[in-house]
């Protein structure tokens, strides 16, 4: 049996129709289609039905979901196990939103310089879920912001990242007081039911600050834009660049507060490759602190 065919199953399961999967995979649509057949000819059985131009998995298929998740994981283990001598092998990464396009691409150029023998996969998500996703060994390690709970036994946490909140103006407003903005200028806030806004709430309520609410969403990259075009003042982290290019904005520090958001790695103790979990540590603490000179 192919696992290359069981990969083709769940990138499909994965993905929701047999043209996003091909895009993934990169190969065409009916390469993925003769695959499907060919492994339902192998195991007996239908695994994905097809309704128009989406799909979705059979009960056979489901059960044997799981199973094939793990089988192809334990496939890509084989190559770290059998090159024990050096740093090689696949790394399943998950990064947050603003670790992603900020944090995490410097820290994989030095990766690739230093092991050239490896390969990573890429989950974005928020925290939350990626915390979980490394409790079930779905990944080896996530860059995340530091969970509001404690940790199970099987994972560990390491700060990378320590970001102090600020109001973010429109530079016009350069200089004036923070708790003066946020009081009389409408608020752009930072959704408070994901952890990263939990923060700016709670020093809002801290604050006795009744906020003139006008749009509340979890994108700071777009918070920028917005506050950039007048529609507002926010309280956000102090994110690592690389900001929106072209905007007229003040970055005004709170001098009430030390509030931070702590952003770091989470990883499972139990993962097969620790060894490259252990380089992406080192390679991560040595990309802050070339960032923070």
């Amino acid at each position: 049996m192919e696992t290359q065919f069981l990969n083709t199953f769940v990138t499909v399961v994965d993905q929701g129709s047999m043209a996003a999967a091909a895009r993934v995979l990169n190969i065409t649509p009916a390469a993925v289609a003769q695959q499907i057949r060919t492994l339902e000819r192998e195991i007996g059985a239908p695994l994905i039905a097809r309704v128009g131009r989406t799909v979705s998995v059979t009960e056979e298929g489901a059960r044997i979901l799981p199973r094939t998740r793990e089988l192809l994981r334990n496939v890509a283990d084989l190559r770290s196990v059998a090159n024990d001598s050096e740093i090689s092998g696949e790394l399943r990464l998950g990064a947050c939103p603003t670790a992603l396009a900020g944090m995490l691409p410097d820290v994989l150029a030095r990766m690739v310089e230093s092991f050239p023998g490896i390969n990573v996969f890429i989950q974005p998500g928020y925290s939350a879920d990626l915390y979980h996703s490394v409790e079930k060994g779905d990944i080896d390690a996530a860059v995340v912001l530091q969970a509001p709970f404690p940790l199970p036994k099987t994972c560990e946490w390491q700060l990378l990242r320590e970001e102090p909140l600020i109001v973010l103006a429109p530079r016009s407003m350069a200089g004036r007081d923070p708790r003066e903005l946020l009081s009389t200028q409408p608020l752009i806030r930072y959704d408070r039911h994901h952890w990263g806004g939990r923060q700016a709430d709670e020093y809002l309520r801290a604050a006795n600050i009744v906020p003139r609410e006008r749009f509340e969403l979890n994108a700071l990259n777009a918070i920028a834009v917005m506050v950039d075009r007048g529609l507002g003042v926010s309280l956000v982290p102090d994110w690592a660049p690389p900001w929106p290019e072209g905007l007229q904005l003040a970055r005004i520090p709170l001098t009430d507060s030390t509030a931070k958001r702590c952003i770091g790695i989470v990883w499972s103790r139990s993962s097969v490759r620790v060894r490259l979990v252990t380089a992406f540590l080192r390679e991560s603490r040595k990309a802050m602190t070339s960032q923070a000179r």
